[in-house]
């Protein structure tokens, strides 16, 4: 007897419905074609365990498996759970007449209890796309899927409770909840805060600024001064997300398996941190299985690179194409995948190997010689990428005690709302682009333009700093970002003379 019911194939952050199929035919032997990995050829051991754990049997007969399209390679051991159920119901075991309207997936454990699977929020998306009647996975996916609503989400524990629901649909009760106000509820709440962070208020400008126009920045300070503590608090004067944001967040998180069991749509900016040991792979994405990396982790968020030159030098150079693409390509012999990788890239470094600013006339532990090829481990079109270099200063013990309280982050963050604001309303006719960073430089020449005392400014800074012509055009944008601040819609000399002290790294003196 032939059965069928319906799973499904991540590749990237999308989802591929697969047709599962099995026949009980005359003959021996268990037969699983259509493309399989090894995970899911081992799946006949965990499904047969799993069956007569609850008392049913492993018939005895030719099986035949199909995983249909048999031209997609289909991995993991997230199919055990439909293909036990379909192998039940063509031994007539079990009678389960609405198989074909569910898209299931889970992995069965020896005894039968369901695992939970990666990229259950892409594949609920799919299943209500394909216009299935609901989505059978582990209970601890369940939350994360119910995000999409027109489709019942039926979390179940077990192989038996599967069974049980398909003899009688009303014995378990379709997983609601409001995502929505659990979205607009907790996108305000932040345990961390500006105010906490005494003086430095020069690099929280910079900051505000950075975040009013989606800005790449650099802090260069000995150890102590308080780089990582401020980069930390960034995620709170952000925008909020939206809701597209979230989702598409969520979808990158879920297919990573980043999400805990009582997941819900992601109402807070990512921020992620990884340690300067990190690979290229693990920073990118890729993998035998095309996985996310950290940067596509950030995505709508921030990557914090702490103590940049500890970085391998091949890793910080696979960041230069996503910070321009805003996507990451992975390509394998077979398949090639994209994920999205729009995220604010925030670094922080030493100003020399011992931690301390070089000066020629104090004594210093570092020689010319060891700073240049400390700072030389950046490489110059890295730091064309980056908009902002700030130097970070320690703070004094006057600041640290005084009695003066900080602006909070909500109030810059209204600062930073209101420009992007004006930047959406900028860009409402382009898809691409969201924020003054984001703008290509034919663009820049329309949008960014000055009178011709900003002209001879920028003249001079770029004869006497030796600046690029990318590190040009990330002038004009820092200094429209500081223009939208101001609430001007011209850009004005003192937006340029500040958008210029911004570049501390083309200074002479700095990168040897």
């Amino acid at each position: 007897m032939l059965s069928k019911t319906f799973g499904s194939a991540v590749y990237g952050i999308d989802a591929t419905t697969i047709t599962v199929e099995v026949n009980v035919l005359q003959g021996t032997k268990f037969f699983l074609v259509g493309l399989p990995d090894s995970a899911v050829k081992e799946s006949q051991q965990r499904v047969e365990s799993a069956i007569k754990h609850f008392g049913y049997t492993m018939p005895r007969r030719k099986v035949v498996v199909n995983l249909a399209p048999a031209d997609i390679r289909k991995e993991g051991s997230a199919y055990d759970l439909p293909i036990g159920l379909c192998i039940l119901k063509a031994s007539n075991q079990v009678i389960a007449e609405n198989l074909e309207n569910y898209l299931i997936m889970g992995e069965l454990s020896l005894d039968g209890v369901v695992r939970p699977i990666k990229g259950a929020l892409p594949i609920a998306i799919e299943a209500r796309k394909q216009g299935f009647k609901g989505f059978v996975l582990p209970k601890e996916n369940a939350t994360e899927a119910a995000i999409v609503n027109n489709l019942d989400i039926i979390g179940v524990e077990t192989l038996e409770e599967a069974i049980r629901f398909f003899e009688d649909s009303s014995g378990i009760e379709p997983v609601n909840v409001d995502t929505r106000d659990i979205f607009y509820h907790e996108q305000n709440e932040f345990d961390l805060d500006f105010s906490d962070v005494q003086g430095q208020e020069n690099i929280k400008r910079a900051l505000e600024i950075a975040a009013a126009g989606g800005h790449n920045i650099i802090m260069i300070g000995p150890p102590g001064s308080g780089k990582t503590m401020l980069a930390k608090r960034l995620p709170t004067i952000l925008p909020p997300l939206t809701l597209h944001e979230a989702l598409e967040t969520t979808k990158i998180h879920s297919v990573a398996g980043k999400l805990g069991p009582d997941a819900h749509l992601i109402s807070k900016r990512p921020y992620r941190s990884p340690h300067h040991t990190i690979s290229d792979v693990a920073l990118v994405g890729g993998g035998g299985v095309p996985q996310p990396g950290e940067i596509s982790l950030a995505h709508n968020g921030v990557l914090f690179l702490d103590e940049l030159p500890e970085f391998k030098r091949t890793v910080l150079e696979v960041m230069r194409q996503p910070l321009e693409e805003r996507m990451v390509n992975i390509a394998r012999a077979k398949a090639s995948v994209q994920f999205p990788a729009n995220f604010m890239l925030v670094a922080s470094m030493n100003p020399s190997p011992s931690g301390d600013f070089y000066t020629e006339e104090g004594d210093h532990p570092d020689s010319p010689m060891e700073v240049r090829r400390y700072l030389r481990k950046i490489s110059g079109p890295l730091l064309d990428r980056i908009d902002l270099h700030i130097e970070v200063t320690p703070v004094s013990f006057d600041q640290m005690t005084a009695d003066r309280k900080a602006e909070k982050s909500s109030v810059i963050r209204d600062r930073v709302i209101k420009a992007r604001e004006i930047q959406s309303a900028r860009f409402r006719e382009m898809s691409d682009v969201y924020s003054n960073a984001m703008m290509p430089s034919r663009m820049v020449k329309k949008i960014c333009r000055t009178n011709e005392a900003g002209k001879t400014l920028l003249k001079t800074a770029m004869e006497k700093l030796g600046l690029s012509a990318r590190a040009y055009d990330r002038i004009l944008k820092v200094s429209r970002t500081i223009a939208d601040l101001a609430g001007t819609d011209d850009i004005k000399i003192e937006h340029l003379a500040e958008a210029i002290q911004y570049r501390s790294l083309d200074r002479e003196g700095w990168m040897g």
